[in-house]
Parts: C-alpha cells; sequence; structure tokens
C-alpha cells in the first residue's frame, strides 16, 4: 500500500512538472502571407528596387530582427536572383543575400 502512495506522489509531482512547462513556454507563431493590401503595398516597393519576380514573401513577427518581411528568390531585370528581409513599418531592406 505504501509503495502504490509513492507511485501516485510520483506520477502528481511529474505531472505537474510537465503541465508547468507547457504553461510556461512561449507559444510559436507561423510566418504568414501577405494580406491583399499589405501585397500590393510590397509590390510596388519591391518594384521600386529594380524586383521584377519573386518566390514567395512571408511576414516573420518574432525573428531576431524584430517582424520583417521576407522575400525569397527576388529577380532583378539582369537575372540575378536575391533574398531581402524588408521592415514591416518603412519597407526599408534591412538584410540582402545574393542567391547563385
Amino acid at each position: 500500500m505504501q509503495q502504490i502512495g509513492k507511485v501516485m506522489k510520483f506520477l502528481a509531482l511529474s505531472t505537474a512538472l510537465v503541465l508547468s512547462g507547457l504553461a510556461l513556454s512561449a507559444p510559436a507563431f507561423a510566418d504568414r502571407a501577405p494580406n491583399a493590401d499589405e501585397l500590393a503595398t510590397l509590390t510596388e516597393r519591391l518594384n521600386e528596387l529594380g524586383y521584377q519576380s519573386w518566390k514567395e514573401i512571408e511576414l516573420d513577427e518574432d525573428g531576431d530582427d524584430g517582424p520583417h518581411w521576407e522575400v525569397d528568390d527576388a529577380r532583378k531585370e539582369d537575372g540575378t536572383v536575391w533574398d531581402l528581409k524588408l521592415s514591416v513599418d518603412k519597407m526599408e531592406v534591412i538584410e540582402l543575400d545574393r542567391e547563385d
């Protein structure tokens, strides 16, 4: 009987630890695609910067650089392809990487 009591205490403590760990963990936010208005603004800005097409645009709301737009495989008229990050507020380029 005493052994059952120890097992029950262990299970209760283990459950409490797991649940508290889950409660304290930050929720994971998935990147999202731009809505129609955001896409129109992004398209205008990317065209101003000389990009003609791109593969994908996503909003990263919890990145190390703060919230920003990630643009994958943006192609310029000269054929070069770039990945870039744009600030959400001013649409300024905050990172630029040429793809090979």
